[in-house]
Formats: structure tokens, sequence, C-alpha cells
């Protein structure tokens, strides 16, 4: 199967840094895969990409050969099914908040007798090659977000999911529900604890651990620690803050 930077990042002992493409443009999408990323993911949750937009952008970052993935609005089996047929090789999944609810979303990713997930890769076969149905289970990245207090509570739980490939922290929703403001690079001694534990039951069920970040200096901190994935913020906030910055330099 083709487009395993991501696996190959994590079968060397990297730690991988990935893109997330909030911008529905499969020109923003080019141009992120034309970086030094391992990994881009597409936000259908939060971003402002539809599924067509992102059937597009995965057609365009299928020439950079790095791994794509989207992050789905919801657990709900129809739209990750949709994703992986178009040609998605992971998917993170928001509110993850019980085992049932990473059951849930790892059976939709696999197909039977493993999973649920309904045969009809109508892009993903054409892409990743006739071998795809056999090779699927194996390949496809699942990474459930943890980013409530109800999700940390059952995080040991979550973390023991047969199948799941990681967890993907979302610090700003965990911040919020657990009484502070939403924000990322967290340094409330009550929020790193929460992440600390999070990151301990991923080493217990020997899975992967992401998170969202916004500084590059926050990003290496964690991938120096032993995190598999990390996000350096988004399009969105990479070329509004490169723009508000040119500008301040032509007006100084």
């Amino acid at each position: 199967m083709e487009q395993q930077s991501l696996r190959n990042c994590w079968s060397k002992g990297k730690g991988a840094i990935n893109a997330w493409c909030s911008i529905p443009n499969a020109v923003t999408a080019e141009m992120m895969s034309m970086n030094d990323f391992d990994s881009i993911t597409i936000d259908m949750q939060h971003g402002l990409v539809d599924y067509q937009t992102a059937l597009n952008m995965l057609q365009v970052i299928s020439g950079s050969g790095k791994t794509p993935m989207v992050r789905v609005p919801w657990n709900e089996p129809g739209i990750i099914m949709k994703s992986l047929d178009a040609g998605a090789l992971g998917v993170i999944c928001p509110m993850i908040n019980t085992p049932e609810d990473a059951k849930a979303f790892v059976d939709t990713t696999k197909y039977a007798p493993v999973g649920s997930r309904s045969s009809g890769p109508t892009r993903a076969v054409m892409i990743h090659g006739p071998n795809y149905h056999d090779e699927a289970n194996d390949n496809i990245i699942s990474l459930a977000m943890i980013e409530t207090v109800e999700a940390l509570d059952n995080v040991e739980k979550i973390a023991a999911t047969e199948g799941l490939t990681g967890i993907y922290i979302g610090p700003s929703d965990l911040s919020i529900s657990m009484g502070f403001k939403p924000g990322l690079d967290r340094v409330e001694p009550e929020v790193i604890k929460a992440i600390k534990r999070i990151e301990n039951a991923c080493i217990d069920n020997n899975i992967k651990v992401g998170i969202h970040c916004l500084s590059p200096s926050y990003l290496k901190d964690k991938l120096s620690n032993g995190y598999h994935l990390a996000t350096l913020a988004s399009d969105v906030r990479i070329y509004a803050e490169g723009i508000s910055n040119k500008l301040k330099e032509a007006r100084a």
C-alpha cells in the first residue's frame, strides 16, 4: 500500500509531524503537501471542509506521497467509511468518551470479520492497489480523540480497545471540560497531569499518542518525549500569521 510515510516514520522509531488543513481548497492542501510533513490531515469537523472538497484535497495529496488522514465530524459510520473509500489512510475521530465509543469507531474502520466496515473502496482501490481489501485492516490508522473529563476518566479502558492505533489529545476541549479557557500548549498543572495520564495509558497499552500543538517549541518537546505524532497548528493559523507578520514588516 502506497503513502505509508507516517508508518515508515514510526517503524524507524521517530515521532511524526502532521499538517492540518482547515481551508477548503485543493491548492492550499497542495501547498501544505509540498512541505516536509509526514502526514496531512483534512479537518472535516471544525475545518471548513465538506466531503466533496475533502475528496479533491485527497487527490492532490496523493501526488506528495504523504499519508492522508481526515478528522471526521463525528463518530458516525457513514462519513468514516466514505472518507476511507475516498483514499484516506487514517481517521482522527473526535469526542471518544467511552470504551463503547472507541469500539464502535474501530469497528467502522475495519472490514469483517474484524469490524463492520462496508466494502466499496471506490477511489481507495484505485490509488492504494488491487490488494487494498486484504491490506486495509492492518494499515488504516485509527486515532481516538480524548478531549473531555469523561474521556479522561475512561482513558485506560479506551486505550485498551482492540485494534485502536492510538489516542490523539485535544488540549483545547479537554481544558474547557476541566474548567479552563480554550487553547493549545497548556501550562496548567491540572491539565499537564491529565495529559500525562493519557500518555501513560498509551504506553501501558502499547499504542500511539499524538497531540495538537501551537508552537514549534512545544511540538519539539512532545516529540523528544516520545510522542508519535504532533500537529503544528493549521493552514489557517500559519497563513494568517504569515500574512500578518509580513504586513507588519511592510508598515514598520
